[in-house]
């Protein structure tokens, strides 16, 4: 499906020399495997690395795959749980660049955090910080790959399966919805963790929202944390860049 980009869109590239996007299958295990495209919850981590406020929740709604799939084995010694280390066999996925195209939505499970839901402030703070490279590092699935972000056009640029016209794949993790970013009652005061079955269009993958995975599961029950003046954790709404009858401050954080 083909989304309209709303006011509240971001587009990005974020590229590096190597990612791994964990097998859920692999992951309890001492090797482990990518999965051949990046998950959901992988790039709503680098949009939340770019930035991030509890007044808002990120949704991705496209990625466009620009090089060609290529995967490499590499032996490390990750330490045990208990001490010392041991040899291991992990896949990563070699000269990787995607296209990314997101928005963002109020959080409604944080009414104290009203006063802050100003669109234009937090859409030229987020594309500032998507020039500058993000606000804090940039990991392609595990901290081992790092990677970098900047702007660009979602539809720019030759990708190399935009001939393909279909390429589907296998039962593949989604992510995880905390409590504090729950829609549906079914899934609110639990961590829910979601599946899904994607097809890859013309090099597009267009990513069902996390309300319409069907295949999911409650891990377990999880309050809502409140963000606010009250409980003194919480500055956002003084922030620099507030826009206020169509002017903006200095947007220098």
């Amino acid at each position: 499906m083909n989304r309209e980009v709303t006011q509240n869109s971001v587009e990005f590239k974020v590229y590096g020399k190597q990612a791994l996007f964990t097998d859920v299958l692999t992951k309890v295990g001492g090797e482990r495997c990518t999965y051949m495209i990046p998950t959901y919850e992988a790039l709503k981590g680098i949009l939340q690395s770019i930035y991030w406020k509890p007044t808002l929740i990120w949704y991705i709604d496209r990625v466009r795959v620009m090089n060609p799939i290529r995967t490499c084995r590499s032996g490390i010694r990750p330490i045990k749980y208990h001490g010392g280390n041991d040899l291991s066999y992990y896949m990563y996925l070699q000269d990787v660049c995607y296209h990314v195209q997101a928005h963002f939505e109020w959080n409604m499970n944080r009414p104290e955090l009203e006063k802050d839901r100003i669109p234009q402030k937090h859409l030229a703070i987020a594309k500032r910080m998507i020039e500058r490279g993000g606000r804090r590092d940039i990991f392609l699935g595990t901290r081992e790959c790092q990677g970098y972000v900047e702007s660009c056009e979602f539809d720019a640029d030759v990708g190399y399966y935009d001939a393909i016209s279909e390429i589907p794949y296998s039962l593949m993790y989604h992510g995880i919805t905390y409590a504090d970013e729950a829609t549906l009652e079914e899934d609110k005061g639990m961590m829910t963790v979601r599946f899904w079955q994607p097809v890859m269009k013309h090099g597009i993958i267009d990513f069902v929202q996390p309300e319409e995975c069907t295949i999911k599961r409650h891990i377990r029950k999880m309050p809502v944390k409140s963000f606010g003046v009250e409980q003194n954790n919480f500055t956002g709404l003084n922030e620099p860049g507030l826009l206020i009858g169509g002017e903006s401050n200095e947007l220098d954080e």
